[in-house]
C-alpha cells in the first residue's frame, strides 16, 4: 500500500504532467524524418504527423481555433450549436471538440465522401446531413446548407471553415512555430496542399516571417483543382475541371483562408493521382505509415520540391491523417482498378491490397 508521502508525489506528477481534455491533446506532434526518400533523393524530408492528433487529422486545430474564436467573441454560450459544410476531416474534429466542449454538433457534407467517414461523425453523436455534390456556386452546395441551417436557430454558429480566417490564425499560432522549433529554424521549404486554405496560409505565413524570407512555402494540388494555374498565371482563376481521389484538398476558387497568404506563395504544382497511390504504398512498406491519399500527395510534392532546391535541402509537409477513414477504398482492388489506378501500385507493392 502506498504511503500518503508517495500516494501524494504520484498525484502531483500526473497533474504536471497531464493535458486538459480532448483540446488539449491537439496539437505538439511528432516531426517524422523520412530516411528512405530522404537518401533516395538527397535532400531531407519531414512530415508532421496530424494523424497523431487526437481526432485523427489536421483537422483538429481547425475545428478548435473556429470553435474557441466563436467562444471568445461571445457568439457561442454554453449549450449551443456548432453546425459546419465539410467533405473532410474538419466535421470529424469539430464532433469531437463538441462532445468536449458540451455543443450540438451538425455537419452538412456531399454524398460522395468515404462511408467511414459518415459513419464515424454518427458514432461521435453528430447529425450529418449527407447532399448532393454540387458546385459552390450552387445555392444547394453543402456549405450553403449548413449556413442557412445555422441562421434559423438560437444560440448557433456555421463555423465556415474556408472563409472563416480564424482557421489560418489558430494554424499561425500553433503549427508554425512547432514546425520552426522542430526543425530549430533550418527549412529551406514548406509545402502542402489546401482545401480550405488555413494550414497553408497560417502555417506558412508564420514560418516565412521568421526566416525573414528564406522558408520557401510552395502549394501543392490535387488534379482538378485550379489553384496551380491561380499562381503560375499570376492571378488568372479558371474553370474547374477533372478529378482526384483525394478528399478535402483541392479548390474552384480562392478561399479567405488562403487569400491572406495566396500573393507571398513561392509556386504551386499539380501531383497526379497515380503518383499519390504510389507513394501512399511506398510509405506502408518502407515506413511503417498507413497514410491517406491527401499525406500521399504531400509527400510526392514535398520530394518534388526538395529535388527542385537541392541536395541537402530541408522541406516539411504534412501528414494530414492516416488510411483508416478511407481504407475500403484505397485497398479494394476493385475500387483502385475503377479508377483505372491498380497499375500505379508497384508489382511488388499489390500485396498490400487485400480487399476486393
Amino acid at each position: 500500500m502506498l504511503s500518503a508521502a508517495r500516494s501524494s508525489i504520484l498525484r502531483r506528477t500526473f497533474t504536471t504532467n497531464s493535458v486538459d481534455g480532448f483540446t488539449g491533446a491537439i496539437g505538439n506532434t511528432p516531426l517524422i524524418y523520412l530516411k528512405g526518400l530522404s537518401e533516395k533523393i538527397g535532400s531531407h524530408i519531414y512530415g508532421k504527423a496530424e494523424f497523431q492528433n487526437p481526432g485523427g487529422s489536421v483537422k483538429d486545430r481547425a475545428a478548435l481555433g473556429v470553435v474557441r474564436d466563436a467562444e471568445q467573441r461571445g457568439v457561442l454560450k454554453p449549450g449551443g450549436t456548432v453546425v459546419e459544410g465539410t467533405a473532410g476531416n474538419t466535421g470529424i474534429g469539430l464532433a469531437h471538440v463538441c462532445r468536449a466542449r458540451g455543443y450540438r454538433c451538425v455537419i452538412f457534407m456531399p454524398n460522395s465522401q468515404s462511408q467511414e467517414k459518415i459513419d464515424l461523425l454518427r458514432m461521435l453523436g453528430a447529425e450529418v446531413y449527407p447532399v448532393p455534390a454540387v458546385a459552390y456556386e450552387n445555392p444547394a452546395n453543402y456549405n450553403h446548407q449548413a449556413r442557412d441551417f445555422a441562421k434559423d436557430l438560437p444560440n448557433a454558429i456555421w463555423t465556415d471553415q474556408f472563409d472563416n480566417t480564424a482557421n489560418a490564425k489558430f494554424h499561425y499560432e500553433t503549427t508554425g512555430p512547432e514546425i520552426w522549433e522542430q526543425t530549430k529554424g533550418e527549412l529551406d521549404g514548406f509545402i502542402c496542399a489546401t482545401g480550405t486554405g488555413g494550414t497553408l496560409a497560417g502555417t506558412g505565413k508564420y514560418l516565412q516571417e521568421k526566416s525573414g524570407g528564406k522558408t520557401q512555402i510552395w502549394l501543392a494540388d490535387p488534379p482538378g483543382s485550379v489553384l496551380t494555374s491561380y499562381v503560375t498565371s499570376g492571378g488568372k482563376l479558371n474553370e474547374r475541371t477533372g478529378s482526384s481521389i483525394t478528399e478535402g484538398i483541392g479548390q474552384g476558387r480562392i478561399t479567405n483562408n488562403l487569400a491572406t497568404f495566396v500573393d507571398q506563395l513561392s509556386g504551386a504544382f499539380t501531383v497526379d493521382d497515380t503518383k499519390s497511390i504510389e507513394m501512399l504504398y511506398q510509405l506502408l512498406d518502407t515506413d511503417g505509415l498507413y497514410m491517406g491519399a491527401s499525406s500521399a500527395l504531400n509527400v510526392v510534392a514535398a520530394a518534388e520540391l526538395g529535388i527542385k532546391l537541392g541536395k541537402g535541402s530541408k522541406v516539411v509537409t504534412m501528414l494530414c491523417d492516416g488510411a483508416y477513414r478511407y481504407q475500403s477504398r484505397l485497398f479494394s482492388k476493385q475500387w483502385l482498378k475503377s479508377k483505372g489506378l491498380e497499375d500505379a501500385i508497384p508489382e511488388h507493392l499489390k500485396k498490400y491490397a487485400v480487399l476486393d
